[in-house]
């Protein structure tokens, strides 16, 4: 029988348990280990990709973790944590093309063996296999066509941030760097932060694919900030290939992420002075320090790259959901939070499912409204940009 699983498929590792640095910056807390107990018991998480299994450091660990009986290996490929909750392994890679431009792109391949393979592979083209997210000195199209060959599923990253993103700051479309045959290999597409299905879909060549949304946490904290709800038979890394590819009833359910003007990269910035345009900024100098330092944010890239001034949607499209997380609750401390989680035991069930009485009964009031605001879609947002979070507005 069909079900329904949360999923977060861009996590990364910041720490070995050796105590050796895989992703710089990021939580000294962010271990393999930390990472699996964080999804799992408070975030509410079924599904967990991290994506610096590349890394033999953290190859290492996952396999202590198989040795220690906490992760054991499924038919269909993946890792079931403690029976409850399915690691994928992933690699986030860089990759540059020829005009210059940085993407990350994100490769999910079945178990320990192969991505052991693939990381000896990319060894070659990487100068230091054990960091994260390093540049793998090719062009997408060269990475798509070796990682083909690893039974990989490859997933361009956060699509349209103004760093490292293919729309971003390589292409206009895919088309211009890829061949049909290579577009055709590609799993899925990964939004951003800073974007949702509607501002995706008015870009014609997507259409076709499934899109997902993820939290790319540099923190156990960010975890499931963004996710997905995928519709399986069972936990497996066959099955959410499956979902991807809307194969025999599997599919992607919905996706849960900020409302873009939340997300630091929405609105195009000045670097010189802090000015964030939230008016459809045309110029190429700041109008406020009259510098030629704007980072042309999100919402600016998608409308000038648009087929369609409208998105439109495919039918297999899923609905998006406006998801605010905790952290963004003005006056939600710490102290709130644990409340909260001992209360209703994980992030997930606070988010959806709680009553507002129930809410009041252990947050008070004010932030039982926040977080039923912002459940409704309907709390007000003042849009982020450059690198600074939008935020909710105190009601």
């Amino acid at each position: 029988m069909i079900k329904q699983y949360f999923a977060d498929l861009h996590i990364h590792v910041g720490m070995s348990e050796s105590g050796k640095w895989i992703k710089i910056p990021t939580s000294r807390r962010l271990t393999v280990r930390e990472i699996l107990k964080e999804a799992a018991n408070r975030k509410g998480m079924n599904i967990v990709g991290i994506v610096d299994a590349l890394s033999p450091l953290v190859l290492a660990d996952i396999k202590r973790l198989t040795e220690e009986g906490l992760l054991t290996a499924v038919n269909g490929g993946g890792y079931i944590y403690k029976e409850k909750t399915l690691l994928i392994l992933g690699a986030e890679i860089e990759t540059r093309e020829p005009g210059g431009g940085l993407a990350h792109t994100l490769v999910f391949v079945p178990d320990i063996q192969t991505m052991a393979a693939f990381s000896a592979y990319m060894s070659q083209f990487i100068r230091n296999i054990s960091l994260s997210s390093q540049n793998a000195h090719m062009p997408l199209q060269q990475l798509v066509n070796i990682a083909s060959n690893f039974d990989a599923l490859i997933i361009p990253a956060h699509v349209f941030t103004p760093h490292k993103s293919v729309y971003g700051v390589c292409c206009e479309r895919l088309a211009h760097i890829l061949s049909d045959k290579e577009m055709g290999q590609l799993a899925a597409i990964e939004l951003g932060l800073s974007a949702d299905s509607d501002m995706a879909d008015r870009i014609g060549e997507l259409a076709g694919y499934t899109f997902i949304t993820n939290s790319d946490a540099h923190s156990l904290d960010k975890i499931a900030r963004e996710y997905n709800i995928f519709a399986l038979y069972e936990l497996s890394f066959k099955e959410v290939a499956w979902a991807l590819s809307r194969t025999a009833g599997r599919e992607v359910k919905g996706n849960y992420g900020l409302n873009p003007r939340l997300g630091k990269y929405h609105r195009t910035f000045c670097t010189g002075c802090g000015f964030i345009d939230t008016g459809g900024l045309m110029e190429h100098c700041c109008p406020e320090c009259n510098s030629n330092s704007l980072v042309k944010g999100v919402f600016d890239r998608v409308n000038e790259i648009a087929d369609y001034p409208e998105p439109h949607h495919p039918l297999h499209r899923p609905h998006y959901f406006y998801q605010i997380p905790l952290e963004f609750i003005p006056g939600l401390g710490k102290k709130i939070k644990d409340k909260l989680l001992d209360e209703f035991e994980t992030e997930m069930n606070i988010v959806h499912y709680a009553s507002h009485t129930e809410l009041t009964k252990v947050a008070g009031t004010k932030i039982a409204d926040f977080i039923m605001s912002a459940r409704a879609g309907t709390a007000a947002i003042a849009a982020g940009g450059g690198g600074t979070y939008g935020r909710l507005l105190k009601i």
